[in-house]
């Protein structure tokens, strides 16, 4: 398994290896590529917001949708790391494996352990997801494997 660097990643995405809609180049890290935020559920509130500043709670739980519709090809795999500057804030976020073959939005669930509101403006970029070359095509992609997921779009629950 090797780890896609940036010039991997756009090679991907022009060959449709690799599907990130929209793509944009500045969002490119030299061995990934910066996710935004398109909706947060505040689940305190019973909240979603698409448009402008997300305040969150403190000590609460909130989820964020990705902008970003990633197509994982049959060998690659990717992991989301939050972006430092979120971690600085005292946020903590569950993030798992994309499966190959998995196509949508990704909906990450997260948690304000700073005692104070946290404002997340809705298009910031929130983490970093770091795509993965596997060195054989699985028995089963995600969407026969399990696919509950498969072309989500917005948070999911």
């Amino acid at each position: 398994m090797s780890i896609l660097s940036d010039v991997d990643i756009k090679n991907y995405v022009e060959e449709n290896v690799l599907g990130i809609e929209p793509f944009i180049e500045k969002n490119l890290t030299p061995n990934g590529y910066d996710l935004s935020i398109d909706e947060v559920y505040i689940k305190k509130n019973d909240e979603h917001i698409k448009e402008g500043m997300a305040v969150i709670p403190p000590l609460s739980w909130f989820a964020v949708s990705t902008k970003e519709f990633v197509k994982m090809g049959p060998l690659i795999t990717s992991q989301l790391w939050i972006r430092s500057s979120y971690a600085r804030k005292g946020v903590m976020a569950s993030f798992g494996k994309v499966d190959a073959g998995f196509h949508g939005t990704l909906t990450i669930s997260c948690f304000n352990s700073n005692d104070t509101p946290l404002e997340i403006p809705i298009g910031d970029r929130f983490c970093q997801i770091v795509f993965e070359k596997m060195n054989s095509i699985p028995s089963e992609l995600y969407d026969k494997k399990s696919g509950n997921y498969q072309n989500q779009r917005g948070i999911k629950l």
